[in-house]
This record gives structure tokens, sequence and C-alpha cells, in this order.
């Protein structure tokens, strides 16, 4: 056991700032697989905390599962001095749920970005570690930077090109607390510019039975989307260089699924590259594996832009979805990660029920079946299929209503035809 102090940086005023203490790092060693383990934590002098139990990973296991999200944040039960995440008590509620049901299944999560909100006021820190205990305690939580945990402007990093981007989201960490407070299984040196450490939190990549989580493997994961439909233009100079740059290493390396953040939405797009989708090959056509994108910062901030409007009524609230984005939705919620050795399954779980809003199935082979909810499970079908089914009915109910429209418009007509003439016949009469 080792312990640290660090202060954070010199933009954050007096108001926000406090002594953090001491942050301790436990390395526990030669755990064998799959094997539940139970621990504490504290000292005699100081006391120790309740009992604590984690299953240990494995490797040789035939199912790898995960629980996924970005921009979190924590709630607080009283004011600050900046927005706090009331809808976070609900995903850490939902995901403690089905961590409990897996019982001794091994299980990981993934924190996509814009961790605590903090902004530059550590108690918040403090307050998002004791909110994410219940599930921290029993499972490893993996972390990426976000603009929250690093934007300033005197930041490193700030290209010409992104004066639009980078300005205090911050709070003037600039990525220290966050690099203190995580240690993730990166092994870079770089150094950060910053008096955080070197970047081994920034970019890493591992294995978790299965799948391979990294930068040009089998997953990708970022914050800042490569692709939204969200009516978001600040971003706009960085979408333009990760689609110009980044985006033909994912179709090249053949990543299958692209993991984002950022956008406080969830998104599901086709496989795409440049805008368009590949093929799913469900009619046996040929068919290409390009990316799944997911957007998935819906796990608690609650400021969002509008959807992409329509590009000649910028003003009128009328979203139209494009084809590329197969389902989105403004529920909280998380996504949860199934794979085995035939496929791989993602579900969007909303916090309003902790039921299953979307499914996508990629398989092993990179086909990507697109999901819908049936009464028997996860039935596959392609977007053709959908699109042509949604407007077939769209259609039979255009043409039901308009058939019920002039049967009772017929029978008004009627009516008031026959009471304008005196074509009628009483059915009872006061004559004797």
């Amino acid at each position: 056991m080792r312990g640290r102090i660090y202060v954070t940086a010199p933009a954050n005023e007096s108001i926000g700032w406090r002594d953090p203490g001491f942050i301790h790092d436990g390395i526990m060693v030669n755990l064998q697989k799959g094997k539940r383990y139970y621990y504490q934590v504290g000292s005699d002098s100081g006391g120790w905390s309740t009992t604590y139990s984690f299953v240990s990973p494995n490797e040789d296991s035939s199912e790898t599962i995960a629980f996924l999200f970005g921009d979190m944040g924590t709630a607080t039960p009283y004011s600050t001095f900046v927005r706090t995440q009331d809808e976070s008590i609900s995903t850490i509620k939902w995901i403690s749920r089905d961590i409990e049901a897996l019982g001794d299944k091994p299980t990981f999560i993934s924190h996509i970005g814009d961790i605590s909100y903090a902004r530059g006021y550590s108690w918040l820190w403090d307050n998002f570690f004791y909110q994410i205990e219940p599930v921290a305690s029993k499972v490893p939580y993996h972390v990426c930077i976000g603009n929250h945990e690093y934007d300033w402007p005197l930041q490193p990093w700030k290209p010409d090109w992104s004066s639009s981007i980078y300005g205090k989201d911050g709070g003037g960490e600039c990525g220290v607390p966050y690099s203190l407070r995580f240690h993730m299984p990166g092994n870079s040196s770089e150094p950060t510019g910053t008096r955080a450490p070197s970047t081994r939190n920034l970019y890493y990549s591992f294995d978790v039975g299965l799948i391979e989580i990294g930068p040009l493997s089998w997953s990708s994961k970022g914050h800042r989307p490569m692709y939204t439909t969200s009516y978001e233009s600040r971003d706009a100079p960085l979408r333009e260089r990760l689609l110009e740059h980044l985006e033909p290493l994912l179709v090249k390396n053949k990543v299958t699924l692209a993991l984002w953040g950022h956008v406080h939405r969830y998104e599901r797009f086709c496989p795409l590259s440049n805008f368009t989708c590949g093929s799913l090959g469900m009619n046996e056509e040929e068919w290409k594996a390009f990316p799944v994108h997911l957007v998935i910062g819906m796990a608690g901030q609650d400021w969002q832009p509008i959807w992409q409007p329509r590009p000649d009524h910028l003003t009128d609230p009328i979203f139209p979805q494009p084809l590329r984005s197969l389902y989105r939705g403004g529920e909280f919620g998380y996504v949860r990660l199934v794979a085995n050795k035939d496929k791989l399954t993602l579900s969007y779980v909303g916090n309003h029920d902790g039921e299953v809003h979307d499914v996508v199935e990629i398989m092993a082979s990179g086909q990507v079946l697109n999901g819908v909810i049936t009464p028997d499970g996860v039935a596959g079908r392609d977007k053709g299929e959908s699109t042509t089914s949604w407007h077939v009915m769209v259609a039979s109910v255009l043409v039901l209503g308009a058939f019920i429209g002039y049967i009772f418009g017929f029978v008004s007509r009627s009516r008031k035809d026959a009471a304008s003439s005196n074509r009628w016949t009483p059915v009872k009469s006061d004559d004797a």
C-alpha cells in the first residue's frame, strides 16, 4: 500500500479548492482465474471498511460481459456551485441489479469520458466515488478522459483549428485528478505537459475474455463522437479530422465497434464508412464489415442540444432521422454487452424502467444484424427490411384511415340530408 498527495491545477479559484488528502493504491497479485475474493480497506488505527468481494477475470471464459456508458457524473443531496447529475443515481441502481444477477460471472464497466463533472470542485470527486462504490468495489471500472476532465484555455494540446472546441469545460483540472485517481492498463510514458502523470490513462488497450478493447483493436472507444445526428456544431472541426484521419484506420484494421460519449443521448448507426452504410448481408448479398458506431453518453448529464433539424427549416421542431441512424433515443441509461464465440449482443437499457429498448447483434464474422425486441427475444433484420415494413405499415394505416373517414363522412352527410328534409317516420304519436 502506498499513498500520494496531489493538488488541483492552479486555474481553480479558492472557492472550489479543498485539500484532497491522500490517494491509496492497493495491488493484488497472483489471483486465480474466475474466483471470488473478499477484501477490506483500512487500518487497525483508523478502522476497517465493510467486507467487499469481486470475481477475478477469467481469460478462458466462453463469455464476456460489460456495462458501457459515458457522461454520468454524480448527484448530491445539496446545492453546489455547479450543476450535478441526478439521473446518475438510476444508472448505478440498474447496473447494480444486473451485476447481482450475474452471480459469480466476471464483468467490467467502461465509462467513456466526462467522469464526475467536478470541474475544479474537488469534493465532487469524492462524492462520485461514494456513488459508484456499490459497483466499483465489485468489478473493474475502466475510464477514458473527456472534455470535463481536461479542457482549459492553457491546456498543452490545442491546435489552431480547435479554437471553437476547447474552452473551460474542465474547470482548470487539466486532467490531473483524473490521471491520479485512476490507473488504466496503459504503458505510455509520454509526458502530458501538465502536472498529471504520463499518458497511461489516455491511450491503452486490454483483452477481456473474448474481446479486445483498444484504439485499433476489436473495439475502439473515445469521448467526442465521429458520427452523431445531434445539432452540435461546436465539435464539427474535430469530427472532420476524425473522419479524415481515424476512420480509414478503423476500416482498414476491421474494427467492429466504435464507442463514443459526449452527446448525452443514445444513438446507434449502421456499419459506417464515410457516411455510407455497408451491406448487412441479410439477403445473401455481399456485405462489408464496417465499424458500428454507438453514441452512449446518456448515463446522467441532462444538457443536450436538439437533434439536427432540416437544413431549410432550422427553427422548426422537425428532426428527420437519416438512414444511417438506425436508433436514437432521449432516455437516460447504459449499454449491456454480452459476447460469446458466436456473436456480440449490445442492449440499450433505459433508466426510466430498467428494460431493454434497443438491441444489435454482431456476429463473429463481423456481420451485423439490426435487432428488434420481440416476445421471443431478439430477431435480426436489415435496414431495408425494416424500412420497407415500416412504409407498408404506414401506408396501410393511411389507407384504413382514409376508408374510415370516407364511411364516417358518408354517414354524416346522409344524416344531414335526412334532417334537412321531412322524410322521416314517427315511432310514437300522442294522437288518440
